[in-house]
């Protein structure tokens, strides 16, 4: 398995190798294109134009020089670059450089070009002459050559770079935002767990049988909790699963002084949802709408899909805000940690509300795009190690 790993590997490096060169290939071509167009089309002008295919002949093989001399540029590029403070040493050597590799160049043109058909009226004049014309007409034109792919490879290298440094950003803000929700789901944990054993502590002496019935299904809700601790949306029946255990215990303390009527949309059991996201709130409602009034309360909660959302509705007929001034409601450990989960896991994508109800009470709503999860899927928390890290 791992052999064919590293010969999958390797065939994929080889395979951008030869698509690489092959581009550089294709860049050097149209160059001479380019060329035979503008010196063809000033041909035109004399008494004997010079045929387009000869053109491109020249052309094209001085182009194709430089592709085969765009390694060793290119070498040279990776050896002598201009990254923490080379550039003082690495700009001379380029430039010896590139006088070099230009003369080597004309050198080469000048011994080849000729037999083409270039610089017909120069038949009788020797190697050297020729050389010496192509030095003086083109050594100018063969630098500016080597200094242009020298800076195409540059430019390619800092904008990977900066590729790269964006990629590498966008993962830190991910785990960043990972560890975050992690955070805030771990202060769930013992927020709940403490109200829990709180409610148990009120009926050890009252009520022994109930008490005990009570940390047995305590335990159950930590086991459910503890397996989806590494993960961030469940699906709603699960969800609502948690919820009935809970709502098992506060009923035990409540006896008849709590109803909890349930409206959930069949077409939403599958969708997706923070973990432990009503649990939170159901507990807002029943300690500060239900718990207070010697007569008890009803919860409500709803479940339905809208518009392409999955809309929550959490509400109860206790004694809701004082004054109705929910703008200024003090949210406690529960509702501004819901609040905060839903900005980082949704952004923008999600409606998150407080209002009074119409005769006395709170109606908590939310709004989350709807995300339909199979049978048994969970969308995990991948940086985990992260999140605990952050915790530390």
């Amino acid at each position: 398995m791992v052999l064919k790993i590293q010969k999958m590997n390797l065939e994929t490096a080889l395979s951008r190798k030869y698509i690489k060169w092959a581009a550089i290939w294709g860049v050097w071509t149209l160059f001479g294109f380019f060329f035979t167009s503008q010196v063809a089309l000033q041909s035109q002008l004399s008494e004997n134009p010079t045929p387009f295919w000869r053109v491109l002949s020249w052309q094209l093989f001085s182009g194709y020089v430089w592709f085969a001399i765009s390694p060793i540029i290119l070498w040279l590029g990776k050896r002598f670059s201009f990254d923490d403070g080379q550039w003082k040493t690495s700009i001379p050597i380029h430039f010896i450089a590139s006088l070099v590799i230009a003369i080597l160049q004309l050198g080469i043109d000048a011994y080849v070009l000729p037999k083409l058909g270039y610089m017909r009226r120069y038949e009788t004049a020797s190697y050297f002459e020729i050389f010496k014309i192509f030095l003086l007409v083109n050594l100018h034109f063969g630098v500016a050559i080597y200094w242009g792919v020298l800076g195409a490879q540059q430019a390619i290298k800092y904008y990977r770079k900066y590729r790269e440094r964006e990629l590498r950003t966008s993962q830190l803000e991910a785990r960043l935002a990972t560890s975050r929700l992690q955070v805030l789901k771990m202060q769930l944990h013992p927020h709940f767990l403490f109200n829990t054993l709180n409610a148990i502590s009120e009926l050890i002496y009252r009520d022994p049988e109930s008490a005990e019935q009570m940390i047995s299904d305590l335990s159950d809700l930590l086991r459910m909790s503890f397996e989806n601790l590494e993960v961030q949306e469940i699906p709603l029946k699960q969800e609502l699963e948690f919820l009935e255990k809970y709502l098992e215990i506060e009923q035990m303390r409540f006896h008849d002084r709590l109803k909890v009527e349930m409206s959930i949309s069949p077409e939403t059991l599958d969708a997706g949802v923070p973990n432990m996201i009503l649990q939170p709130l159901v507990e807002n409602a029943i300690k500060h709408g239900i718990g207070p009034r010697s007569e008890g309360g009803q919860i409500n909660i709803g479940a339905s899909r809208q518009n392409g959302n999955l809309a929550l509705t959490v509400s109860d007929n206790g004694l809701g805000v004082p004054f109705g001034d929910v703008a200024n409601l003090s949210e406690g450990v529960g509702l501004s940690n819901t609040r905060r989960r839903l900005r980082h896991l949704y952004g923008e994508g999600h409606n998150f509300g407080l209002n009074n109800a119409y005769a006395s009470g709170l109606i908590v709503s939310l709004t989350i795009p709807f995300k339909e999860l199979r049978d048994g899927e969970k969308v995990k928390d991948e940086n985990l190690s992260g999140a605990f890290d952050a915790v530390q």
